[in-house]
């Protein structure tokens, strides 16, 4: 029996756990959404509308500017957009407005992170879901080659999300200065993501240095899915779980250092 009683104890947390951050979810979507009109379901149809816009425009205006079908090509980089600045962007002011929950025994600071990257992700997982399965209906846009690569892809662009989400969040706890740094650069990250273009358009020299970039990657592989033998895709799987793997490490321990200080208040 005393050998399970660790077991126990750990499983006994998780599920304390897994109670307080559904409840900050359900709180995070009323907080910010509300209760009337459409409610919660602004969580996929704000992006997905977002989404939908920059198609319409891009059709319009450029749509002899790329050899490939400019609707899956759009869709497939400004979702990948959406799911990483916004789950990194809605951390940045995580605490502040849910300190006084942290007065909660079994409320963490890292909880506060998790319910809103989920929140995000979810939202930003649902409207890239519901937006091609409504244009593909549509006859806008072909069924996807390899449905499977194009999942791991977003797997893998979330788990960097969520990631970089904990280490922004970790740092702008210290300083209102990195959260407000961090709207700029992420402007300025916008056309080195890989939502803007294939890294087989590029010359070699940048295609080393476009590599570099993990975004880059889970696009390429999103992309890769979706048009298959239609592209040349370059990205490297192996390069992507070490990144992801090394960042979480980096964020768990920037989260407990902020944690050991703002619960500690």
């Amino acid at each position: 029996m005393s050998a399970l009683s660790p077991t126990r104890e750990v499983l006994r947390g998780l599920v304390i756990q897994t109670r307080v951050v559904r409840a900050l979810l359900m709180r995070e979507i009323i907080t910010r959404y509300g209760r009337h009109n459409i409610g919660f379901m602004w969580i996929f149809v704000e992006p997905m509308l977002f989404t939908s816009g920059v198609v319409v425009v891009r059709s319009l205006l450029n749509s002899h500017s790329i050899h490939l079908p400019l609707v899956p090509f759009t869709i497939t980089g400004y979702a990948s957009v959406l799911l990483w600045r916004n789950a990194i962007g809605r951390c940045g002011n995580a605490i502040e407005p849910n300190r006084s929950l942290l007065h909660h025994r079994n409320v963490r600071v890292i909880d506060l992170y998790v319910a809103r990257l989920l929140l995000e992700v979810a939202g930003a997982s649902i409207s890239f879901l519901t937006l091609s399965i409504v244009v593909t209906a549509a006859g806008f846009m072909a069924a996807p080659d390899d449905i499977l690569k194009m999942l791991w892809a977003w797997l893998l662009l979330a788990w960097f999300s969520m990631c970089m989400g904990l280490v922004i969040g970790a740092l702008a706890a210290t300083s209102e200065t990195i959260e407000r740094m961090w709207h700029v650069v992420s402007y300025l990250f916008l056309p080195l993501s890989g939502a803007f273009f294939l890294v087989d358009w590029l010359p070699k020299r940048l295609q080393d240095a476009a590599l570099l970039i993990p975004t880059v990657h889970c696009t390429e592989l999103l992309r890769d899915g979706y048009f298959g033998r239609h592209i040349h895709a370059h990205y490297d799987v192996g390069y992507l779980l070490a990144v992801n793997t090394m960042l979480s490490l980096v964020a768990l321990v920037a989260v407990k250092k902020v944690s050991d200080r703002v619960e500690g208040e």
